[in-house]
């Protein structure tokens, strides 16, 4: 009988021992199946450095199998014929289950609240490849300029490929869209949306918001977007992201099978009703919930009757409110106020809201527990927070940020080529690198991202057709010329402006400072964003052309002053001369003077006798007489009705052309033959050159271009400028066949 009890005691013992290291070695098995190790944080795991660390982690587990195995059998023969249970608190998942994402989802969410911030990052719950989708509305070239910063925001963290929502009126839809064509990110599609076939939608709501009516429209957003789209992240203008978009994202899928919709709790106190006496503010579910980050679940949000629900809602409430206060954000809360089961809520530091006596600073105790910044007060950046600065300074980082730089790949995400980026890449392969002008070349088939209409702009078209819009170009250092041009011709303006992200802001608040800009709304500002190391002259030029909104331009430089009362000479001008019917190029005569500051001729007879005194001269008469002989001062000085001119070898004249004049040749980039193809391309399709007797305009002084001095100093530059007019004359023979001869014996002639 003993014998048989301490067989069956050495059978138990071995079944122990067994059960133990087989625990043991499938947990071990399970953890390294899925490429990661729970022994470690999950911080940790996925580390180099953590392999020496695992390993004595291991070590370690295993001494604690052996120990646990020893006072197993010491208390069976201790203990015959009962079995000791394995002790508690020092072996299994308990120790490990604290790091996981295992609790209630209530549980969860407090968690976060409280802390809002963690010891490691999480692992990424999206796959690496999934699209994102991101909505926004956006109306107007005030929104249209801050929806660049949170896209960039966004572009900056993301690694996966998105895909952009606009909902948006006209302007804001051919502000943006040229944008995207023109900046050409890998992995990033975008959509618009007509927000003016949604205002029957929301029209009917009186809302005492700034935003007005496009403030209202993310109510419509289940109808706007795409039927199959299952799900968006719905974002403010107003929003910088300081962290992967894709983190918000996965948080889908901590969504309960109810909940619908995700949102931040407001951090003012506006729906407690006691911010001054008698504020009644919309019902809402405590604190209520703020609306510049929205998470939508679209596909159950269409199953549950969204579109009825929001509108009972908010009829049933305007029968008391009278309008909303802050438009769709109030509608929002009475919902969830009835339902509070289709909310999640999100952790605070999802939008952080730099409103004036908010509780944002408890959304952070460290600089990487922020995740996304939200604008939302009038003042903007102007708002009161103790910790505004590190705000501002992030915010900035992005304004200013080269968005060229964006243009990345997703390493492991291809994307579809467009057809025009494998127009591009064909164009490039054809480059032979070895070219002595290849630099030349490779900028003419650049794209340079574009920003339309970067200010107000607002234009009546006149009822005669009669009107002319200034066309020039320019870049930082002849900024100063603007307020001076704007006195001059009070007509519209069309300017193509080459500059960085970070001078298009600086020029931003130089035009907001400047009361001659911000009274003039009929000013278009297109910013060229540089990129390369030649200034585009001629691409920039043809930007501020093509978005000339007049039948008549006059093509210029900035640094010219026109006469006074030259805007209504040449409208007058127009009539006369019949433009409207035939081919005319109507040239103003150009002067200049080396003098800073001039007393400005206020009609020709002053000119004339300014001219003689020697305070005037004919432009670049001492320099580059050619380029403006043929207009026949001479003549012009005794004319008092138009005369036509014949072209000659370099004319370059500043001329008023209809709007579908032929562009500029870009091939020619920084100084030299900019003007002068244009003109020549005005002759080769038989424009009338005629000379205005009772006009002008005046060049004004400044210090030479960078490129100009290049063309001096380089004899490369001025070679690959001959192969250039080589060229051009080729082509120009090619389209115009025996008549364009003429250009390239002219040429020879020199």
């Amino acid at each position: 009988m003993h014998l048989l009890c301490r067989g069956r005691i050495k059978l138990l013992v071995a079944s122990f021992t067994a059960i133990i290291l087989l625990t043991w070695l499938y947990l071990l098995a399970g953890n390294l199946e899925n490429g990661r190790s729970l022994l470690l944080a999950p911080c940790l795991a996925d580390t180099p450095e953590a392999r020496v660390l695992e390993r004595a982690v291991l070590e370690s587990r295993v001494r604690e199998v052996e120990e646990e195995n020893r006072q197993i059998r010491l208390q069976l023969s201790q203990s015959q014929g009962t079995a000791a249970q394995p002790p508690d608190g020092t072996y299994g998942n308990q120790q490990w289950g604290a790091s996981a994402d295992t609790g209630p989802e209530d549980v969860e969410n407090t968690a976060e609240e409280k802390n809002n911030h963690t010891e490691c990052p999480r692992s990424p719950t999206v796959q690496k490849c999934e699209l994102i989708h991101v909505a926004c509305v956006c109306a107007g070239h005030n929104a249209s300029r801050d929806v660049v910063t949170l896209v960039k925001s966004i572009l900056f963290h993301r690694r996966n490929p998105l895909h952009f929502h606009f909902i948006t009126d006209t302007v804001a839809n051919r502000i943006l869209s040229s944008l995207f064509q023109s900046w050409m990110v890998p992995s990033v599609q975008v959509s618009f949306y007509d927000a003016d076939e949604l205002k029957s939608e929301v029209s009917w709501i009186p809302n005492k918001h700034y935003s007005g009516i496009y403030g209202l429209m993310k109510l419509t957003l289940t109808k706007a977007l795409p039927s199959d789209l299952s799900k968006v992240i719905v974002l403010d203008t107003d929003i910088t992201f300081a962290t992967d978009i894709a983190e918000l994202w996965g948080i889908f899928m901590k969504f309960t099978d109810k909940q619908v919709i995700g949102l931040v709790e407001n951090q003012s106190d506006w729906y407690l009703g006691n911010l001054w006496k008698n504020h009644k503010p919309w019902p809402a579910l405590g604190r209520g919930f703020n609306t510049g980050v929205i998470l939508l679940y679209l596909e159950r949000l269409r199953r549950i009757g969204w579109e009825q629900m929001w509108r009972l809602t908010a009829e049933r409430e305007l029968m008391s409110m009278l309008s909303t206060s802050l438009a769709d954000q109030d509608i929002f809360n009475a919902f969830i106020k009835q339902n509070p089961v289709l909310v999640h809520q999100l952790p605070c530091f999802w939008n952080v809201q730099l409103s004036d006596h908010t509780r944002s600073e408890q959304c952070y105790t460290e600089v990487s527990d922020l995740k996304v910044i939200h604008w939302n007060s009038p003042k903007k950046l102007r708002v009161k927070n103790k910790h505004v600065e590190f705000f501002r300074n992030l915010y900035l980082t992005f304004l200013e940020y080269d968005g060229n730089l964006l243009r990345r790949e997703l390493f492991g995400c291809p994307s579809q080529a467009t057809t025009e980026s494998i127009r591009l890449q064909a164009a490039l392969e054809e480059l032979d690198e070895d070219d002595q002008c290849y630099d030349f070349r490779r900028e003419r088939i650049t794209v340079h991202r574009v920003h339309f209409y970067f200010l107000q702009y607002e234009y009546t078209p006149t009822g005669d057709d009669t009107d002319v819009t200034l066309v020039a170009q320019l870049s930082m250092d002849r900024l100063q010329m603007l307020e001076a041009i704007c006195k001059h011709w009070e007509g519209p303006i069309s300017l193509a402006l080459y500059m960085s992200d970070a001078e298009a802001q600086q020029f931003l608040r130089y035009a907001q400072a400047s009361e001659v800009l911000k009274n003039r709304k009929n000013v278009g500002y297109h910013i060229v964003y540089k990129e390369g190391q030649f200034y585009p002259v001629n691409l920039v030029r043809n930007v501020a052309l093509k978005n000339a909104n007049t039948p008549y331009v006059f093509l210029a430089d900035v640094d010219f002053l026109p006469m006074y009362g030259l805007y209504d000479y040449l409208r007058k001008s127009v009539v006369q001369l019949d433009m409207a019917n035939t081919k005319k190029a109507l040239v103003v005569p150009a002067f200049e003077t080396l003098r800073y500051r001039l007393s400005f001729p206020k009609s020709k007879a002053e000119l004339l006798s300014m001219l003689d005194m020697g305070t005037l001269y004919t432009f670049r008469y001492h320099v580059w007489t050619k380029g403006h002989a043929p207009t026949n001062y001479a003549k012009w000085r005794t004319a008092t009705t138009p005369y036509k001119v014949e072209w000659e070898s370099d004319f370059e004249p500043y001329v008023v052309v209809r709007r579908d004049c032929p562009e500029y040749d870009q091939r020619f980039v920084g100084f030299g033959w900019n003007k002068v193809s244009h003109i020549m391309e005005l002759d080769a399709q038989e424009y009338d050159l005629m000379v205005l007797p009772n006009a002008f305009m005046i060049h004004m002084p400044h210090a030479p271009s960078f490129d100009i001095s290049k063309f001096r100093s380089s004899p490369s530059y001025r070679n690959c400028l001959s192969t250039l007019k080589d060229e051009f004359h080729q082509d120009l023979s090619r389209k115009y066949g025996s008549a364009a001869l003429k250009y390239l014996t002219a040429q020879r002639n020199i």
